[in-house]
């Protein structure tokens, strides 16, 4: 049987953290031929959610302690290098994500016409909470450019839920610590000619006073990243 790896940064998402596990857990892969393997990366937390994630032990799950903040894209690239599964999922912890969109997640993949699948919150007819103007004006200017220097015609870089197989995420070494992590390993796959998909998602945004963290400081990080990778190719 074929394994799929959730991997979860986790970054002071007390509030939120016992929810998402649980949701999770709800998810029922048998009907994909998967096993569910879980890896959750708490980044330096200083919020009470270490102390939860200790009291939570499963069989399947793997839980990795960073005594710091690193950032979201080194969480990301330790758990995949914990990582078992044949396929590999991020889920954030904040449940802006439902993981009842995993099947739709994992079709093309499964079905053998994908190697990475992005789940757009801009196509599709899932609920979706209204976004912050600027935010939706800034991840379009970086998608715009990553499709600029990768020939796709992705509509969504920044979208919290990417999945990739295992062959792919493998292929390319991973260098960004924080956000720039979507921007990179988006320019880095597409260049090693994987085959994209994307499908649309539901989306339960929240707000700054409900814990969000990214701001427009990531969003020039952002760009700025894209211009290095993308002009790194030509």
């Amino acid at each position: 049987m074929q394994q799929l790896s959730i991997i979860i940064p986790v970054y002071n998402e007390k509030e939120k953290i016992r929810k998402c596990l649980a949701k999770i857990n709800e998810v029922d892969l048998a009907p994909f031929g998967l096993a569910k393997e879980i890896i959750i990366i708490d980044d330096g937390s200083q919020d009470g959610t270490s102390e939860i994630l200790k009291s939570w032990k499963r069989e399947n799950c793997v839980i990795i302690h960073n005594p710091t903040n690193l950032g979201k894209g080194a969480a990301i690239a330790r758990g995949i290098k914990s990582a078992k599964g044949d396929i590999i999922i991020i889920q954030d912890a904040d449940l802006e994500y439902d993981p009842e969109n995993y099947g739709l997640l994992l079709k093309p993949i499964l079905r053998g016409v994908a190697d990475v699948v992005y789940g757009s919150r801009f196509i599709g007819d899932g609920p979706h909470r209204i976004f912050f103007f600027i935010h939706r004006i800034a991840n379009g200017f970086i998608t715009f450019l990553c499709d600029l220097f990768t020939g796709l015609n992705l509509s969504d870089i920044e979208t919290g839920y990417k999945v990739f197989t295992k062959e792919a995420i493998n292929s390319i070494e991973l260098k960004e610590r924080d956000f720039r992590f979507e921007v990179e390993v988006t320019i880095k796959l597409a260049r090693k000619k994987f085959r994209f998909y994307e499908v649309g998602i539901s989306y339960y945004g929240r707000t700054y006073a409900e814990g969000k963290k990214i701001n427009w400081k990531d969003g020039i990080k952002a760009v700025l990243c894209a211009i290095k990778y993308g002009l790194k190719f030509w």
